[in-house]
């Protein structure tokens, strides 16, 4: 079983890699009863304090096993590498690399790799309606005249 390792880390910053896209399905997540192959969770290593992210390899033919929700958790679905299916509210429709799926917390939702080739996806959940225009990259980055040093 794969972990992740820390690659670096300092007062403002951890980095660390999860493998190569082809290394995801390496991982494990154990979940109580259940182990989920392929999927690995980023947010607590890293020390995100507003959002979680998960990275998941499904190999042909394998769905992600349940429908679920969330209680207050939007997700953002972004679909690395494979083409399959996404199913939300009963609702099926194609994805592949590329694809991005916002997914609110009531919404029914699972996917399925329906493709010759591994599906990789980046999912990264945040609580819904957190956001205001005040948080807008526009409004909220602050471009600084530091010097690059690389």
């Amino acid at each position: 079983m794969r972990k992740i390792e820390t690659i670096a880390c300092g007062k403002n910053y951890n980095a660390v890699t999860v493998g190569k896209i082809d290394e995801i399905i390496e991982h494990e997540l154990p979940m109580g009863d259940i182990v989920i192959p392929g999927k690995v969770f980023v947010g607590q290593a890293l020390g995100a304090t507003g959002s979680e992210l998960s990275f998941q390899t499904l190999v042909p033919g394998q769905d992600s096993g349940f429908l679920h929700t969330h209680k207050t958790h939007e997700e953002l679905y972004i679909i690395l590498k494979g083409e399959g299916q996404y199913q939300v509210d009963g609702e099926i429709f194609p994805v592949s690399e590329g694809t991005v799926i916002r997914v609110s917390p009531d919404g029914k939702r699972a996917l399925k790799n329906s493709g010759k080739d591994n599906l990789t996806m980046l999912c990264i959940q945040y609580k819904a309606n957190a956001f205001t225009a005040q948080d807008s990259p526009m409004v909220d980055g602050v471009i600084l005249a530091d010097k690059l040093v690389f």
